[in-house]
């Protein structure tokens, strides 16, 4: 028998053979495609997590916090958002707006706190302070919302200026919330005496404020600012430049000194309530550590 194979044969199991390739190559380009669609889809749908993640802390206002804003001790101004320290009849008024998990923020305090406590110290000027939590916003986390929150509670103590500054002092990386933790927290109360009550811790876990700072970064952002921290003298931005001088201790005295010519000195200085009540939130009275002085 020959082992020949006629030439039609070949041909006919060579045509069945290559389309035997083709429909393989086919099908694993099928298979390709759909795991290619599934991981694209997947990035995608981590990518709109994300996006809700990071934006989350940006909408939520005084609107979307459970409960009424209950305001801390001796709030002043509109809506009750303003936390004053100093003499409230001083001739300037320098109005700061801050987040404690912003690392901007604390170099500012580290550079100005003695220069902005010497002023107020002196009846130069009264700080008015504002809480805005955008970095939470940014990165997720509620470390700045939960500072917040501790931060008005040492107001109604009283401690506020004392635990501003230390909050800034211990402040974690911008990316670590460890501010999150109400824990963390009320240890740090520790460092300003009198502080760590029951009151106060009561009202750290409780977030017996948290409504307030959310009303109060909402006017943040509809303020039109362009981030923390915001800086303004009598209503003018100084920070980081008043005109086309940059901001500087030297150059911040020098700004309250023409603004205050011919004016005298503030000597109305607030004292807390002994009992942790709330002080009328008119601008009249506000508590404020007697012995510890204005904190930037």
């Amino acid at each position: 028998m020959s082992d020949k194979i006629p030439e039609g044969n070949r041909s006919a199991r060579e045509r069945l053979a290559q389309q035997r390739e083709r429909e393989k190559g086919r099908e694993k380009r099928r298979r390709t495609l759909i795991v290619a669609s599934a991981v694209v889809g997947v990035l995608a749908l981590a990518a709109v997590v994300g996006l809700i993640a990071a934006n989350a802390g940006k909408d939520d206002g005084g609107d979307t916090a459970s409960g009424p804003a209950v305001a801390p001790s001796g709030a002043i101004g509109e809506d009750a958002l303003t936390l004053p320290v100093g003499a409230a009849d001083a001739p300037s008024t320098l109005t700061i707006w801050e987040d404690f998990r912003c690392p901007v923020c604390a170099q500012f305090e580290t550079a100005f706190k003695d220069t902005i406590t010497e002023l107020a110290d002196d009846g130069q000027v009264k700080v008015e302070y504002h809480l805005a939590t955008i970095i939470d916003g940014n990165l997720g986390g509620t470390g700045s919302l939960r500072a917040a929150n501790a931060a008005a509670c040492a107001q109604d103590a009283g401690k506020f200026a004392a635990y501003h500054d230390v909050l800034f002092a211990n402040q974690p990386p911008e990316p670590d919330d460890a501010y999150g933790k109400n824990s963390r927290l009320i240890e740090l109360a520790g460092e300003v005496e009198g502080l760590d009550t029951p009151g106060f811790r009561s009202c750290v876990e409780d977030g017996e404020h948290d409504s307030w700072v959310k009303k109060s970064d909402t006017a943040f952002r509809e303020g039109g600012f362009q981030g923390t921290p915001t800086v303004l003298l009598n209503g003018e931005s100084v920070f980081p430049s008043k005109g086309d001088e940059q901001i500087s201790p030297e150059n911040l005295k020098k700004w309250v000194a023409a603004a205050n010519k011919g004016k005298k000195p503030g000597t109305a200085t607030p004292s807390a309530p002994a009992d942790g009540s709330s002080a009328p939130a008119d601008g009249s009275s506000a508590p404020a550590d007697p012995s510890s002085a204005p904190a930037s």
